[in-house]
Order: structure tokens, then C-alpha cells, then sequence
């Protein structure tokens, strides 16, 4: 072990040279450290690989990972009025089943977000992409209420691996300069997946076909397949993973050079076209953020499960130290309040659309409140199950098709949710949303719940912002807590929208716009990640300092 560490010494020494620093005014100031010829620390040899292919590459399978978390969780509102006929579904149970992908969500982010920071970033998005869409296979078979409910909750367990852990993966491959350009540019691909995701429901659900498995005691409907189609760009995903690299800067945080050597060298050529060996860089040194703490085999308990619990808790408490609890609060306070509306309100909108498009169909000169439309549509389907045992009312009752302007205005949704980051803010949204049940024109309350739903812009900013606001070893962490909180909200906003939307309509659209408004405000609180940034070359000062063991 002596030998190990002297060698280790001896490396570090030949590679930098460290000269003599002075304390004035409270301020450390130190002279240029040396480097010896081809040595380089990881943000200026992770820029020599340039921006090109490769970053393009894993911008797009990066987007495509996250409209694969929004197809799969929010996808299932466009199931629920059209699967009555087979689920016979109570308004409970569709807010169980609204909410229930997202308490799967909740319940793995945590495990997925320490195993990232300790095994991998791309370990796990792999493996939970691809067991994500075995389980969306396997449920569009079900023939209950229950057996939807465990399924639909596991494939939510999985799909977090990714939903959190590739804001970390993608951050890492890229340089202080494109780091926040390149995760906004994912969302953007995110915002196009959720745009086609109306599209897709057209042109998958309102098809006519039936497949009859009698072996299964069941009718293979267009609502089924579309819950495989939702899960197919996690499925692609998945398999392109197998040919995209770890992240270089995790590699090199787990004291593994020439591993994160050898992806550099990858990107490099993919880039740029040139050979590996006409890489500048032979060795590679940390950034001060990336100094992370590795726990020795020594401090391991005994009951792997006590030293499973103790690993997450060590991982977790930092994000709760002074530095960053402040922080951690505000950016969880502000993504539960965002999913409450977001995605609570949203798992309702093709419900409360295709109930204002009979209505509009049936009185086409008539003014009405959203509310009263809502008010209205509960009554009958009260009435209609009152007399469900009767199956020829049944059938002709229950809907297998949507409305076409259910997927037209939510067409517009997605839209706006693709170009519309320049022009909303949580305070205009929460303004909308409060207006709403007010107007007394369908079709123009219909466009303020558009608007009031567009608060789910905030997520991804808020994301991007969270990479930049913490160090490489709590980065994926503190993603998937505050992603974590934020499926809480929205499991909390699914159920009580539910739970209010048939009898208190209005205060279910004026609680979401006041609760967005408060959001809003807290976000002038949350730190800037550039001010509070250290300057590349004390950066460099610090990491040789933490290398001599100083």
C-alpha cells in the first residue's frame, strides 16, 4: 500500500510543479502552477476535443431520453378517456393512474441518483431504460385496474434512472462555456417529443382496428399499442447507449485516467476527423469541483444493507450542509410547486378538452364556463354509471376515440412548450390560471389553461441551472432530489385535481395560478451559479493545493 501511494506521489509530482503561495487581505494569491509538457486539467482537455459529432450525438439521444420520461408518464392522459370501455375506470382510480407513474418516479430517484454518483451515470441510464420498456410492453396487456396500476408503477421505477441522471451525463462532456447550452438545447429536442406526442395519440388511438387475444381474455386495442409506441425512444436509447462512452469527468473523479484518457481521445477523433494518437493531452488532472471523496474499503459495514443506507446518506447530507442547503430548498420547493400545476394539471387537460369538445359539438352557439362544462360532463357520467351494469348503454356511452380538437389544442400546447421559453414566465402562467374559470367563452378559458400549463418550461431551466450549482460528486444527486420532489408534486397535484376538479373547479384553477405566482418569486432567490463561480485560474491554484495533500 506504501509502495502504491509513493508511486502515486511520485506521478503527481512529475506532472505539476507547485510554487509559492502568499495570503494578502484575506485573498490566497499564488504564482502560475507549471504543468510538464502534455499534462492538462479536464475542463481545458475536455475542450481540445471540440464541440462537434459527438456532443450533436448525445445532444439528441439526451432529448429523446427525456421526451421518453414525459411520453411515458403523461402519455397515459391521453389513454384514460379512451380505455373505459375495457377498465371501467372510476374518477379515483383515473387520479390514481395519473399519479401513479410518478410514485415510481419518486420512490428510485434517490437509489438512482446515489448509484450514479457511485457507479456511473451511463451504468444506469442503460440498464432503466431498457427494463423501463419491457414493463410498458407487458402493460399494455392488462385487463384491470390493478394489474395497470403495479406495472405502470414499476415502469416508473425504472424510467427515473434516466429522467434525472442525463442532465449530470450530458453537463459532464461538455466545457463551462456549452454545459447549459447544450442541456437547453436537449430540452428543446424534449419539447419537440412532447410536441408529436398529440400527433402520435391522432394517429395510434382513433385508428378502428381490433385485435382479438382470446388466449389472454382480451381486445388488443389502438389505446394498447400506444403505450408501446411511448416507450419505443427509451427503448432506442437504451440500445444507442452501448455505443456512447461513460462520462470522462466521472471516470476521472473515480481516479480512473486512463479510462477518461481513452474516452477523450474517442471524442476527439469523432469530432474532429483525426487520428487518437495526434491528441495533444497525456495526462489529465482534476478541476477543484471534481475533487470527490471516494470511501475506502476499510469504512465499509459489514450488512451490505446498513452500508447501502449509510453510502446514500453520505451522499445525500452534503447537499444539506450549510453551502448548499439554502439552494437545495428553494430549487426542491420551486420543481414540486411547477409539477403540482405542470403535470398534475395537465393529466386532466385531454379529459377536460374532449369534455369541452362535446360540448362545443352539442351547443355551438352557447357560452359556458370551463367549470360548469366539467360540472356538467361529471353529472352524466354519474348518470351513466348508475346504469353501467346495463352493457348496451355501456357501449354506447363509453368513448374509444378522442375529439380531433382534444389533439389539436394540445398540439398547440407542446408548441408553445418548444419555442415559448423567450416569452412565459411562472407569473404569467399562474396570472392565466387564476383567469380561467372567470371567462365565460370556452374556447378562450380553454387557451388560459394552455397558457397556466406552459409553468412545465420552468423544469428544464431549472435543471440546467441545477448542474451548474453543484460540484461533479453531488451533481446527479441533487437532480434527481429535486426532480424528486417535483414527481411528488406531481403525484400531490394529480390526485387533488382530481379529488377537486368535478366539484371545485374553480378553486383547483385559482390554487394552481396562486401557487405558480409564489414560485415565481422564489426564483429571484436561487443563486447565480456565474458569480458565485471560481475563476479558472484560482480553480487551478486550489486543485494543486488538494493534490500535495495541503
Amino acid at each position: 500500500m506504501c509502495e502504491f501511494k509513493d508511486k502515486q506521489d511520485s506521478v503527481a509530482s512529475e506532472k505539476t510543479k507547485l510554487t509559492v503561495a502568499t495570503v494578502e487581505g484575506g485573498n490566497i494569491i499564488a504564482g502560475q502552477p507549471e504543468l510538464s509538457k502534455g499534462t492538462e486539467y479536464f475542463e481545458n482537455a475536455l475542450e481540445v476535443t471540440t464541440f462537434g459529432k459527438f456532443n450533436y450525438l448525445l445532444i439528441l439521444i439526451s432529448g429523446v431520453i427525456l421526451a421518453n420520461v414525459l411520453l411515458e408518464t403523461l402519455g397515459i392522459s391521453f389513454v384514460l378517456p379512451v380505455s373505459q370501455c375495457d377498465l371501467n375506470l372510476t374518477v379515483y382510480q383515473r387520479g390514481v393512474m395519473s399519479a401513479i407513474g410518478f410514485a415510481g418516479i419518486i420512490s428510485s430517484s434517490h437509489l438512482w441518483g446515489f448509484l450514479a454518483d457511485t457507479t456511473g451515470r451511463r451504468s444506469i441510464i442503460r440498464p432503466t431504460l431498457l427494463m423501463g420498456f419491457v414493463f410498458t410492453v407487458v402493460s399494455s396487456f392488462s385487463t384491470n385496474f390493478w394489474s395497470l396500476v403495479i406495472l405502470r408503477f414499476l415502469n416508473g421505477f425504472c424510467i427515473s434512472g434516466g429522467s434525472a441522471t442525463i442532465y449530470a451525463y450530458l453537463g459532464e462532456f461538455h466545457t463551462e462555456k456549452n454545459r447549459s447550452r447544450a442541456i437547453m438545447s436537449s430540452a428543446f429536442i424534449f419539447g419537440v417529443g412532447a410536441m408529436i406526442m398529440p400527433g402520435i395519440a391522432w394517429l395510434v388511438i382513433n385508428q378502428e382496428w381490433r385485435l382479438p387475444l382470446t388466449f389472454l381474455g382480451l381486445t388488443y386495442k389502438p389505446w394498447r399499442l400506444f403505450m408501446v409506441v411511448c416507450g419505443i425512444p427509451g427503448f432506442l436509447c437504451g440500445l444507442s447507449l452501448f455505443r456512447i462512452p461513460e462520462s470522462p469527468k466521472f471516470l476521472l473523479s473515480q481516479g480512473q485516467e486512463e479510462q477518461c484518457l481513452q474516452v477523450l481521445k474517442d471524442i476527439y477523433r469523432f469530432n474532429t476527423g483525426k487520428l487518437k494518437e495526434t491528441f495533444p493531452v497525456a495526462h489529465v488532472i482534476e478541476d477543484l469541483d471534481n475533487n470527490t471523496r471516494r470511501h475506502s474499503t476499510d469504512e465499509r459495514d459489514k450488512n451490505p444493507i446498513t452500508a447501502l443506507l449509510k453510502s446514500m446518506w453520505s451522499q445525500t447530507q452534503p447537499l444539506f450542509n450549510r453551502e448548499y442547503v439554502m439552494t437545495t430548498v428553494l430549487i426542491c420547493s420551486i420543481q414540486f410547486w411547477i409539477f403540482v400545476t405542470s403535470n398534475g394539471m395537465y393529466m386532466w387537460f385531454p379529459d377536460i378538452l374532449n369534455s369541452v369538445a362535446e360540448f362545443m359539438n352539442a351547443n355551438p352557439s352557447s357560452s359556458a364556463y370551463i367549470c360548469n362544462v366539467v360540472y356538467e360532463k361529471h353529472e352524466s357520467i354519474l348518470k351513466f354509471e348508475l346504469a353501467r351494469n346495463v352493457s348496451d348503454t355501456m357501449m354506447e356511452r363509453c368513448n374509444e376515440k378522442l375529439d380531433i380538437s382534444t389533439y389539436q389544442k394540445s398540439l398547440i400546447l407542446e408548441f408553445l412548450y418548444a419555442v415559448g421559453f423567450a416569452f412565459f414566465c411562472l407569473a404569467v402562467c399562474g396570472a392565466c390560471g387564476i383567469a380561467a374559470p372567470l371567462i365565460n367563452q370556452p374556447n378562450i378559458a380553454l387557451y388560459m389553461y394552455l397558457i397556466l400549463l406552459l409553468c412545465g418550461l420552468g423544469i428544464n431551466v431549472l435543471s440546467a441551472a441545477t448542474v451548474d450549482l453543484y460540484p461533479t460528486r453531488l451533481r446527479a444527486m441533487a437532480v434527481c432530489i429535486s426532480l424528486m420532489m417535483g414527481r411528488l408534486g406531481s403525484v400531490v397535484g394529480a390526485n387533488i385535481v382530481g379529488a377537486l376538479i368535478t366539484n371545485h373547479c374553480e378553486i383547483t384553477f385559482i390554487s394552481s395560478g396562486v401557487s405558480l405566482i409564489l414560485a415565481g418569486l422564489l426564483g429571484f432567490f436561487i443563486p447565480n451559479p456565474a458569480k458565485d463561480r471560481i475563476p479558472i485560474d484560482t480553480r487551478r491554484r486550489s486543485s494543486l493545493v488538494s493534490m500535495t495533500g495541503n
